[in-house]
């Protein structure tokens, strides 16, 4: 006899082996006790969650000769037939690929007669949603006043997608994601029956890792059983055969990013593509890591929440203690954002390369989140004693400690310096951060004016988007490239940025910095 995958092979046969959806079996089976049987049903909810197979088992269930407490017998003829797939009182249509009004009329035309064999014919449209508007058109009348002996049970994964005239004649049943708990017994039961020694840590990993579907449960555990198959299946075997990661690993990778370490980190995930696991869970993986330190952050009751041993608890809540709840949402906010951006990028390690540069770096971006993220790392390092460099203002009017980190004043660049400055302009644009560097390139015009100030000129019309000029003209971004003109020649340079919104071109009536410095004798190093 061929193999049968675990999820057929231990598909439940009657209400009592179906797990997680205990608000709807209840209900169903007092609606048969009681003979209260209506004649359309809806079962809606995420993928593996039983809306089929109690779909099966309810259609078994009113044809059974001698149902037992609202369950099928399953030894009755009635029940045998629909159980082995060849009782004509029971018709399963796919919408997926049925969903023309051919099929559907077929089934309208065949209602008209009554089951030779049996109480009710049972049509179960599975996937209902995918029927055309013609197809849904020609189902309403019959789907509102069928035959007493009809029933039909109609199953979606999006119910937002049927028409409420539909919606309307059906009683709906909502089937929820099975919980990580639900999940992990019923495999850890389904492996004692096969004789299976698997580790109960493997079990729950795959219990989560089945995101509330028992059948993506079942199919995975029977994925790992097969590649170990004669071996114990232990937790670092479901990791290989998942491409999964160790929370060891997030653990690492988290003090590379808390402590700035760009290379460390970066290295860590060539590690991760080496072991060949799955970037896409990587990222996924690492941002459920991160939840769960923020929740633990934000009460000590969150043990039920979690869903993990003491042990790892433990280990959890020591990590918590490493990093504040305002930087961990910055985190997670970018993993987010890179979750979306690589489910169909081709270059996902670029991606992830870039996310966690940002993490490591939230001097690279000028939003709130990264600022706070700022001012902690500060404040970590005022408390342990080490030097700080503070190059923009803006962090030390928001930061008490931060402010009172003082730079020697510089004195006032001459004529000369700012010249020997220019000269290495394309120095100066490799000292600072991509974004500012994007954006300074994006001026219209450099001069100078009659206080020895270098001003950046932005030629912008009256009610065009001004986004370049705007964010040059932050306090903070200022800064950043004063400081980095202060490194270069030891001198301050005072910079100033104006948005030219008159329509005439300022090169009209300043002149071009190369020209300027052109005039002065001042060669510009150019940069591509």
């Amino acid at each position: 006899m061929s193999y049968m995958a675990l999820y057929r092979k231990f598909r439940p046969q009657v209400f009592d082996d179906v797990k997680g959806q205990d608000h709807i079996v209840t209900t169903l089976k007092n609606q048969i006790k009681s003979d209260r049987i209506g004649h359309a049903y809806l079962f809606t909810g995420t993928r593996g969650t039983g809306k089929t197979t109690v779909a099966k088992i309810l259609a078994r269930t009113i044809n059974c000769e001698n149902p037992k407490d609202g369950c099928p017998c399953m030894e009755c003829a009635m029940c045998r037939s629909i159980t082995e797939g060849n009782s004509m009182n029971v018709i399963e249509m796919d919408a997926a690929s049925n969903n023309g009004v051919d099929s559907i009329r077929q089934i309208v035309e065949e209602v008209a007669y009554p089951p030779t064999a049996g109480k009710y014919k049972v049509y179960i449209i599975d996937e209902v949603h995918m029927l055309s508007n013609g197809a849904f058109n020609a189902l309403l009348k019959t789907l509102e006043e069928p035959p007493s002996y009809v029933v039909f049970i109609l199953a979606t994964t999006e119910v937002h997608k049927i028409p409420i005239t539909i919606l309307s004649r059906c009683q709906r049943y909502d089937f929820h994601r099975i919980s990580i708990e639900t999940i992990a017994d019923r495999l850890k039961e389904l492996m004692d029956k096969e004789g299976v020694d698997v580790e109960d840590k493997a079990i729950r990993y795959i219990a989560k890792a089945a995101d509330g579907s028992m059948r993506d449960g079942l199919s995975l555990l029977d994925q790992c059983i097969a590649f170990y198959i004669g071996q114990t299946l232990t937790y670092d075997n479901v990791l290989n055969v998942l491409g999964a990661i160790d929370t060891e690993v997030f653990s690492r990778l988290l003090r590379h990013i808390i402590e700035g370490e760009i290379t460390n980190a970066i290295s860590l995930l060539e590690e991760i593509i080496i072991q060949g696991r799955d970037l896409n869970q990587f990222v996924i993986d690492f941002t459920w890591y991160l939840r769960n330190l923020m929740l633990i952050k934000s009460s000590d009751d969150m043990e039920d929440a979690l869903e993990m041993s003491s042990d790892n608890l433990d280990l959890l809540k020591e990590e918590a203690k490493m990093v504040d709840i305002p930087v961990l949402m910055r985190y997670i906010q970018v993993l987010s954002e890179l979750s979306n951006d690589i489910k169909y990028a081709s270059g996902k390690r670029v991606l992830i390369e870039i996310a966690l540069i940002k993490l490591c770096k939230p001097e690279m971006e000028m939003d709130i989140s990264a600022l706070n993220n700022r001012m902690t790392n500060i404040e970590k390092k005022l408390e342990k004693g080490l030097p700080v460099q503070v190059q923009a203002s803006a962090v030390q009017a928001q930061s008490p400690n931060a402010a009172n980190v003082k730079k020697e004043p510089l004195p006032e660049a001459i004529p000369e310096e700012v010249k020997q400055l220019v000269s290495n302009w394309s120095s100066l644009l490799g000292k600072l951060p991509v974004n500012i560097k994007m954006y300074l390139k994006q001026a219209t015009t450099y001069t100078v004016n009659e206080h020895g100030e270098l001003v950046i000129i932005y030629d912008q019309p009256q009610g065009s988007e001004r986004m370049a000029g705007d964010f040059l003209n932050r306090p903070e971004v200022i800064a950043e490239v004063e400081s980095a003109a202060e490194e270069m020649i030891k001198k301050h340079v005072k910079i100033k940025v104006e948005i030219n919104s008159s329509g005439v071109s300022s090169q009209d009536s300043k002149t071009d910095i190369r020209d300027f410095f052109a005039s002065k004798g001042i060669q510009i190093e150019s940069e591509d």
